[in-house]
């Protein structure tokens, strides 16, 4: 059933553990609210290819929101003031970009959008991307050239919960990289995203798109 509640994202004040796979979150972790099933990791709420967008840029916001099909409002409890605060916004890496093009004169967002990148770039382990790449193209010969690397980047970014990291996956499990794949085709190649942002359920949103995954899960299986 389609709601209008927005999305909110809580970083956890002492340690969390992920009710739907049971992952050890550590201190400070971001997970989602579920009354039903309790703490979820972003992982699990299909949250995380979401990029985070701190507050403090009221313009960078404002037309990243607009641009991006699924957002959420990153929270914090603040002991001092005894209630959550904003701490900024979950938005489309996609939407983030256009939004930033259009700030670009503003020479504070820009260095933000270098030092951004930066991050990211220390973060992922080159070698292990290069293998999970490599096992995803054998997995998936029709895949369009130079994804595998796309995804094995987001599935394995350091510290993220994301499936890349998980044992399953250091072991380059079959599984694991099928997960992989399957989320990419999910956030980028469906609608899976907006239906999430007009308050569809998890559940609802994937059945509604399990034939257009499926379909071109195939089609990668296959050589070109």
């Amino acid at each position: 059933m389609k709601q209008n509640n927005e999305l909110k994202v809580f970083i956890s004040s002492k340690d969390s553990t992920c009710d739907e796979c049971g992952e050890d979150l550590g201190l400070h972790a971001w997970i989602t609210l579920n009354e039903e099933k309790g703490a979820w990791c972003l992982s699990c709420s299909d949250l995380d290819y979401l990029v985070f967008l701190p507050s403090g840029d009221a313009a960078l916001t404002r037309r990243s929101k607009k641009y991006s099909n699924l957002t959420a409002v990153v929270l914090k409890w603040s002991r001092s003031r005894k209630r959550y605060e904003r701490q900024g916004l979950l938005v489309e890496a996609v939407a983030l970009d256009r939004a930033e093009q259009e700030c670009l004169a503003d020479s504070e967002v820009r260095a933000r959008r270098n030092q951004r990148a930066a991050g990211r770039r220390m973060e992922l382990d080159k070698a292990y991307v290069a293998r999970f790449a490599e096992k995803i193209r054998e997995l998936f010969p029709g895949i369009p050239a130079q994804r595998e690397k796309k995804i094995a980047e987001h599935a394995c970014l350091k510290y993220s919960n994301r499936i890349g990291r998980t044992g399953a996956a250091k072991e380059l499990d079959e599984p694991a990289i099928r997960l992989a794949v399957i989320a990419h085709i999910r956030h980028t190649r469906t609608n899976y995203d907006e239906l999430l942002g007009t308050g569809y359920g998890r559940r609802e949103a994937r059945q509604m798109i399990h034939d257009e995954v499926a379909a071109l899960l195939a089609k990668w299986e296959q050589l070109s």
